[in-house]
């Protein structure tokens, strides 16, 4: 209740105009520096000057943050989820026939050229933390076999992927550039899929 016994209204927590971007730009440095495990939404918060639940309040989660952080126009875990209930012995196969449709859509060549402009830029460590702390995170522990191997798995793949990328739709590079995306999906499949679950030299 308030002095004049009228309830007060919930609203959204107090904060400057410019908290939403004071809020990312701590975000950008503490996950660089720290990766998304090790950064706590109470970090970026005092980082930035704000109580945590504006933070809460303009972006959810952390991976949402995360999200915004890198300014990337889509959910990662739009296309992990899915992959939760794809059986092991199919990762490889499904992976870029998600991926490259997605990557061929409008959205898509949003999310390319901000790959392009993180590596022109200083934020590479975004990159790896985005690769390590989600995509690593959430696929290594089901091919981790033998143990151990599970980490350098996913890695492997996210080199062949990244090589795609580039050689696709930063370089462009034909007639690869030009390929129907069902066509190298079945290319690469078996390859991601041996890189996953297969015999790997030295492993």
């Amino acid at each position: 209740m308030t002095s004049t016994g009228q309830t007060k209204r919930p609203g959204r927590p107090r904060g400057t105009s410019d908290a939403r971007e004071r809020i990312l730009a701590s975000a950008r440095e503490l996950f660089a520096r720290n990766g998304i495990d090790n950064t706590s939404i109470r970090s970026i918060a005092a980082g930035a000057g704000v109580d945590s639940a504006l933070v809460h309040h303009y972006f959810g989660t952390k991976q949402q943050l995360f999200v915004a952080a890198i300014d990337i126009p889509i959910d990662p875990m739009t296309v992990l989820v899915p992959l939760r209930d794809t059986p092991v012995e199919e990762l490889g196969h499904i992976l870029p026939s998600i991926l490259l449709p997605l990557w061929d859509s409008e959205m898509g060549a949003s999310l390319v050229a901000t790959m392009r402009s993180l590596l022109a830029g200083s934020d590479v460590s975004l990159i790896r933390s985005f690769f390590q702390d989600v995509i690593i995170a959430e696929v290594a522990p089901r091919v981790d076999n033998p143990p151990g191997t599970g980490r350098l798995r996913v890695e492997f793949v996210a080199s062949q992927l990244v090589g795609i990328v580039m050689a696709r739709y930063i370089i462009a590079i034909e007639p690869f550039a030009s390929l129907p995306a069902v066509q190298i999906a079945a290319t690469i499949g078996p390859t991601l899929q041996r890189y996953l679950t297969g015999d790997l030299p030295g492993l």
